[in-house]
């Protein structure tokens, strides 16, 4: 019954997070962490990382659609993409629905992660895995991005806080690298987590970014998952335009993709980037 049996995450100093656990589905670890799989009778399949909640079949799309149809549309002509974590497959698909995109590195650091979304996960990762514009690494992002990898139009950093092996995807060091992978007029767009309850987060990773991109901020969208208030993507380009594309140049821009979507909509695009007062302070 619901209520038998509890997740409970020790989310901040002050707040703890409970997820009713109806059904245990997978729990074991892999070379890097310990993967748990339950069923929840609101958030369906939910994912957690050494008891940290990552992804829920029934709240993903919000995220995923936000990270990765904003700066893709934004831009107006994303061919190659890259995207450092992301291993349930999620922002994959959401990427892969862009036919003008010709070609997606992934580069996840562990192969397990892949391997049991695909099983376990399809209502997330669909079909993304078999797609052949498609090329898995597995491998650490970090030191991916420090070798001569390509030039990429997008690059979107999915990744865990920064604990653990996602540590390393917030420092200046991986940020500059992100940079030199950038084609002229590339845009970056990572997780920074909930400001109200994570600002130091945020304002390290904008101080970080602003050393090296023109343009730098970020956006926001509200997933229940992710609690304590709306959550920060961060931005970062050379090309301020790109944040200020017009609202029907973007309507064009969607109506011409043909993709269907459950929280993305260009008006929604355009008033992420309004900040209320406390995150704009974080950002400068």
């Amino acid at each position: 019954m619901t209520g038998e049996s509890w997740s409970e995450e020790p989310l901040y100093d002050t707040m703890r997070v409970r997820l009713a656990m109806d059904r245990v589905i997978y729990d074991s670890r892999t070379d890097h962490q310990r993967l748990v799989l339950f069923e929840n009778g609101r958030f369906g399949r939910v994912l957690t990382l050494d008891g940290v909640t990552q992804t829920t079949e029934a709240d993903e799309f919000i995220y995923h659609e936000m990270l990765s149809h904003v700066p893709i549309l934004a831009h107006g002509a994303v061919r190659r993409v890259l995207i450092i974590g992301g291993g349930d497959g999620g922002m994959l698909r959401r990427v892969l629905m862009h036919e003008g995109v010709e070609h997606v590195t992934m580069v996840e650091i562990d192969g397990g992660v892949v391997e049991f979304s695909r099983r376990y996960l399809g209502r997330i990762c669909g079909e993304a895995f078999d797609d052949s514009r498609l090329n898995l690494v597995i491998a650490d992002g970090a030191e991916f991005v420090a070798g001569d990898s390509g030039s990429f139009d997008l690059i979107i950093t999915d990744s865990t806080d920064p604990q653990g092996p996602g540590e390393v995807l917030f420092t200046e060091t991986y940020y500059a690298n992100c940079k030199r992978q950038l084609a002229p007029g590339g845009i970056l767009v990572t997780q920074n987590g909930v400001p109200f309850m994570q600002p130091g987060e945020l304002r390290s990773t904008v101080g970080m970014l602003r050393t090296l991109f023109k343009d730098v901020t970020c956006y926001l969208a509200t997933v229940p998952t992710y609690v304590g208030g709306a959550m920060a993507l961060g931005w970062a380009s050379d090309n301020p335009s790109q944040r200020q594309v017009p609202l029907e140049t973007l309507r064009q821009r969607f109506e011409a993709s043909a993709i269907e979507t459950r929280y993305y909509t260009p008006e929604v695009h355009k008033a992420a980037f309004a900040l209320p007062p406390y995150v704009a302070e974080l950002v400068g």
